[in-house]
C-alpha cells in the first residue's frame, strides 16, 4: 500500500544478540502520531535508526513512503535529542536551519532564494526569528530544540521522526515544543515520537508502540496503558493509575508513582542480566 508512511511487515530487529522486537507488524498514515514508549534499552532509539536506515531489520521489511528508507531519506524529517551545543560552536541558529535544506551546503551565503526563503519561513513557524541569527550556543535548551524542529520542518518531510525531543527541557518548554511538533500534521507528515513523558503529548497521539523485553504492544492510549495489558507485556504485576489527567504507573513493590516504564527500569535491567 503506497499511501501508507510507513510499514513494517513481520519486521525483527538484534542487535548485539538481543532481540529488540520480533515479528513486528505496524502500519502509520500521513498525519498520524504514534508514540514509542518502553524502558531504558528496550530498543526506542534503533526503532527510529531502523526508519532512517541506519539499521538493517534481522527479518521482514520495512518501507517508507512506499520504498526503503534509504529512497526516502529527503522526505524524512528528523529531530534528535535534546544535547545542548558547545559554546563556542561557530554557527547561529539560521545555519542550522539551513542544514535542513541545503545539507552540506551550510553556509548561508551559498543558499538559493528559494531555500533562503524555506528557512526563514520554517524558524518563524517555531516562533524563534529574534534569536535565529545568534550563536548557537549562547542559546537557551529551549530555544536550540525551536530552531532543531525547524530544521526538521524545513525539509518539508512527509515523516518527521523524534527522539526525546523533550528531554531536560523545562514543563513550559516541553508543552510548547510538543504543540510545535503536533502542528506539523496539519501538512499530511505522519509524526514518530519517542519519549520518556508520555503526559505532556497524551492528547495528541493516535496511537501507542510499547517496546518491552523484545516484546511489543500497538494500540491506543487508552488500550495500551491499561494495567492488563502492561501487566502482560512486563509480565510482572502493573498497575496504571489516571491522577488528575496524568497517566502513572506503579510496579507492585514500588512506592512511587512514575511516568509509564519508568517504575519498571529496575526490573527490566534485573531480568536481561539473568536472562
Amino acid at each position: 500500500m503506497t499511501d501508507l508512511t510507513v510499514r513494517l511487515h513481520s519486521a525483527s530487529l538484534k542487535l548485539g544478540g538481543r532481540t529488540l522486537w520480533k515479528n513486528l507488524n505496524l502500519n502509520i498514515a500521513p498525519g498520524e502520531f504514534v508514540a514509542v514508549l518502553g524502558p531504558n534499552g528496550s530498543g526506542k532509539s534503533s526503532f527510529i535508526k531502523t526508519l532512517l536506515g541506519l539499521h538493517m531489520p534481522t527479518a521482514g521489511q520495512v518501507h517508507i513512503l512506499g520504498g526503503t528508507p534509504e529512497k526516502a531519506r529527503a522526505h524524512i524529517g528528523y529531530i534528535p535529542q535534546q544535547k545542548a551545543f558547545d559554546r563556542d560552536i561557530p554557527l547561529t541558529g539560521r545555519d542550522l536551519v539551513a542544514l535542513g535544506v541545503t545539507g552540506t551546503r551550510w553556509f548561508a551565503q551559498f543558499t538559493k532564494p528559494a531555500d533562503a526563503k524555506r528557512i526563514t519561513a520554517a524558524i518563524h513557524r517555531v516562533g524563534a526569528s529574534r534569536y535565529a541569527d545568534k550563536p548557537l550556543g549562547q542559546l537557551s535548551g529551549g530555544e536550540q530544540q525551536r530552531l532543531r524542529i525547524a530544521q526538521a520542518m524545513a525539509a518539508e518531510p512527509q515523516l518527521l521522526l523524534c527522539d526525546e525531543p523533550l528531554l531536560s527541557l523545562d514543563i513550559t518548554s516541553q508543552q510548547q515544543v510538543a504543540a510545535l511538533i503536533n502542528d506539523q500534521r496539519k501538512l499530511g507528515t505522519a509524526i514518530v515520537f519517542v519519549t520518556h513523558e508520555i503526559n505532556p503529548i497524551l492528547p495528541m497521539v493516535d496511537r501507542i508502540l510499547y517496546l518491552v523485553g523484545g516484546k511489543w504492544a500497538i494500540g491506543t492510549p487508552a488500550e495500551v496503558l491499561t494495567t492488563e495489558r502492561l501487566t502482560k507485556l512486563y509480565g510482572a504485576p502493573v498497575e496504571v493509575l489516571n491522577v488528575h489527567g496524568r497517566i502513572l504507573v506503579v510496579a507492585s513493590n514500588e512506592h512511587a508513582l512514575t511516568e509509564p516504564h519508568d517504575a519498571y527500569h529496575h526490573h527490566v535491567v534485573h531480568d536481561e542480566e539473568h536472562a
